[in-house]
């Protein structure tokens, strides 16, 4: 939620807020860190798909004391029985910049961070505001922008999925950034994605895959009946209007040892007759009792 139009983030005056439970939302966290001071804009980056936060948001202060107060005081305070961390927006992007910067090109001046936001987070954690370049003067959009995944598989994915298409009827160009006071070199280096790949805290704050790396193999594609292993047996369909179905016939145990045939009359299912008794009558036969 935010107080006015998306504007670029003061870092100064932003403090991080980790380990949040999901019940946490931008509501919540105004309210509490309003304690603190005067609250300019809070963002908890959400699944697109889901529109679940991640875990963490940021918290923009009108200045950069109320900041550092509220990192005093809120710090590892309790929000649904969880700690909280809070410290420096700053410095908690300078560990997760892994290099993951991507320029977007020849955008329609009508294109805002929020779009850009909205549009981009498909492929993966955004570390902070889209930056649309803009004329300080009028405000108006110089026509391209920077974004700063949190990993280059989400800066990889953005950049195949995204160059060439279509945003606000103008074809945009997506590709890696230059980096700063460098000769022509952009990022996505393989010394970069190296590193990358040690750090850490890049992992811990990766959010849940919701959908698998690999295709969908023949198996996966079966319905779940298929997929039952030959070990288990299948249950039948339940009958028509309601009926419960017979039970299954049950079988005579075999006869005991020294009983090869079992008794010629004996009905099935019955135990053998004592020594000394005689066998029962066979079924539709009588007893008579003569007085």
């Amino acid at each position: 939620m935010a107080a006015g139009p998306v504007t670029e983030r003061n870092q100064d005056a932003t403090i991080y807020v980790g380990n949040l439970d999901e019940k946490v939302s931008e509501t919540l966290l105004w309210e509490l860190f309003l304690q603190a001071g005067p609250v300019v804009n809070v963002h908890m980056p959400k699944d697109r798909i889901t529109q679940a936060h991640q875990g963490y948001g940021f918290i923009e202060f009108l200045g950069e004391d109320d900041a550092d107060y509220a990192i005093k005081i809120m710090n590892m305070i309790k929000l649904y029985g969880k700690p909280i961390r809070v410290n420096k927006a700053s410095a908690h992007n300078k560990n997760l910049d892994v290099g993951a910067n991507v320029f977007i090109g020849n955008l329609d001046p009508e294109v805002d961070e929020k779009q850009l936001y909205d549009t981009f987070s498909a492929f993966g954690v955004i570390l902070q505001t889209p930056k649309i370049m803009r004329d300080p003067e009028t405000g108006q959009s110089k026509g391209f922008a920077f974004i700063n995944f949190a990993s280059f598989d989400a800066s990889d994915a953005a950049m195949e999925a995204m160059n060439g298409q279509f945003l606000c009827n103008r074809t945009i160009n997506v590709s890696y950034a230059f980096k700063k006071d460098s000769k022509g070199e952009r990022h996505g280096s393989a010394a970069e994605r190296l590193l990358a790949a040690q750090n850490p805290l890049v992992q811990s704050d990766r959010p849940h895959q919701l959908f698998a790396d690999a295709p969908p193999t023949f198996t996966d594609m079966l319905p779940v009946m298929e997929r039952i292993p030959p070990s288990m047996p299948q249950m039948p369909p339940p009958p028509m209007g309601g009926m419960l179905p017979p039970p299954p016939t049950m079988f005579p145990p075999p006869p005991p040892p020294g009983f090869p045939g079992g008794f010629p009359n004996m009905r099935p299912g019955l135990p053998p007759p004592p020594p000394g008794f005689a066998p029962p009558p066979p079924p539709g036969d009588f007893i008579s009792f003569s007085s």
